[in-house]
């Protein structure tokens, strides 16, 4: 959600790189557009002072403009205060400390994806944290919200609490935590009502379930593409209610991305989730050193590491890296390729987790790695004979002909799947020439296609 914002700020620090020696003159003509980039990217004013004057006043009281590489310490000091803004280093986690049953609020304004939230919540700390989740929706106002949010308990694999008509929600949340005390359950979700807008009713009776149940968390959820609008929403609950934790929903989304960074200095309000997809395991804890690093084109190795060991089968990847290693490399290889990284998510997604990825990201869209193609790729190859598969070479036109009717698809993209599959093999063998090495000395550049290739070494 940071492409435009990352895409200016990279442009303001390779300008700064370029130039070499530096004065104050150009340190204060590059904070104007970092200034400009943080506000077009709906980042609260207030937040954006503070911001550059940090930066500023760091810059000038640490010798920058007699350093060796001015430009990449001033890289670093806005990385630095950029964490901080996000509420510094290591994510929040949720207070899982108090007696069982654990309440925790879901409060929010509706259509911010807060019922979704709790699902994935419920999923999220059954499957990670081994707690028993009881999901219990006090929404009496949306018609079917309390039947959403069974529904989204059954697929999570976690009880809900039986509806009964006519109790308050006051009366709901009593219920929940009495069941969850009586049925031994770990931690129990309330996910209250929401409005269209803040009003006195909404407030009241939020305040009612807070002071019926204690909640160990009172977590407001909102949704980043909302902007300006989702950090007034944050002050006004937590003004009311004092929140102890802010989730933001479609952080995967095309927002400018100024929700994440004044949410913290707005609430004081660490933000402990993410929403990341609209699949119900599409839920993260926020990391802010990895958002600042993706949002400077820094890159997320680390969620990158992390998102790949829950998904990727270990056995599966280590043939693969084994016949790589060896030179050998067919269609066969290439659709268990395309599983693993469908099943990782959104590709731009994972693109967006690699260091420096944002300066070729043109020639990455141009070559059309979309997921959606992924799978339709996979489905060419699987109407393929083993011996295709394994000799793409032999494939020529009846051979195409029959493919595409097979798969559903045209004799283009299967020659559009034969070429990409030509390029990946012709990486590989690059970079078994290379060596880790030889990568690490010239970098990806080295190994990509030469339609892909940036249009000067980064």
């Amino acid at each position: 959600m940071f492409e435009a914002l990352s895409d200016k700020l990279t442009g303001v620090f390779d300008g700064l790189r370029r130039r070499g020696a530096l004065n104050e003159t150009d340190v204060a003509e590059a904070l104007r557009e970092v200034r400009l980039a943080l506000l077009d990217a709906d980042v609260a004013l207030p937040v954006v002072r503070e911001f550059v004057t940090k930066v500023r006043d760091r810059a000038l009281a640490s010798e920058v403009l007699d350093s060796v590489t001015p430009g990449q310490q001033i890289v670093k000091i806005v990385n630095d205060v950029m964490i901080e803004e996000l509420g510094g280093e290591g994510a929040v986690p949720l207070n899982l400390n108090a007696a069982a049953p654990i309440p925790m609020l879901m409060v929010g304004l509706q259509g911010s994806g807060k019922t979704t939230t709790a699902g994935k919540l419920g999923l999220r700390l059954r499957e990670k944290a081994r707690r028993r989740v009881l999901l219990a929706s006090l929404d009496t106002q949306r018609p079917a919200a309390q039947l959403q949010l069974a529904q989204l308990a059954e697929q999570a694999g976690v009880p809900s609490l039986p509806i009964i008509a006519g109790q308050t929600p006051v009366e709901i949340a009593q219920r929940a935590m009495d069941t969850g005390r009586r049925e031994g359950f770990d931690i129990v979700i309330l996910d209250t009502a929401g409005r269209l807008s803040i009003n006195q009713e909404l407030m009241d009776e939020v305040r009612a379930v807070r002071a019926a149940t204690e909640p160990a968390e009172t977590l407001l959820v909102v949704d980043a593409m909302t902007g300006q609008d989702a950090v007034n929403t944050a002050r006004a609950f937590n003004d009311a209610l004092g929140v102890t934790g802010i989730v933001l929903t479609r952080m995967d989304g095309d927002a400018r991305g100024g929700a994440a960074l004044s949410m913290r200095a707005v609430t004081g309000a660490p933000i402990k989730l993410i929403g990341i997809s609209e699949k119900l395991d599409g839920i993260d804890e926020f990391h802010p050193e990895r958002v600042a690093g993706r949002i400077l084109g820094m890159g997320d190795i680390v969620g990158l590491v992390e998102k790949a060991s829950e998904t990727i089968d270990r056995d599966e990847a280590e043939k693969l890296a084994a016949k790589m290693a060896r030179g050998k490399f067919d269609l066969e290889d290439y659709a268990s390729q395309l599983r693993q990284i469908t099943k990782m998510g959104s590709l731009s997604g994972i693109l967006g987790m690699l260091p420096g990825v944002g300066k070729i990201k043109a020639q990455l869209e141009d070559a059309n790695l979309d997921t959606a193609i992924l799978k339709r790729q996979a489905a060419i190859i699987g109407s393929m004979t083993r011996k295709e598969r394994r000799t793409p070479d032999i494939i020529k036109a009846s051979r195409k002909r029959r493919i595409a009717a097979g798969s559903g698809t045209s004799v283009q993209e299967v020659n559009k799947l034969l070429k990409q599959f030509d390029d990946m093999r012709t990486m590989m063998k690059r970079m078994n020439r290379l060596g880790e090495k030889g990568l690490m000395r010239h970098g990806l550049s080295a190994i990509l296609p030469k339609g892909m290739q940036p249009n000067r070494p980064y």
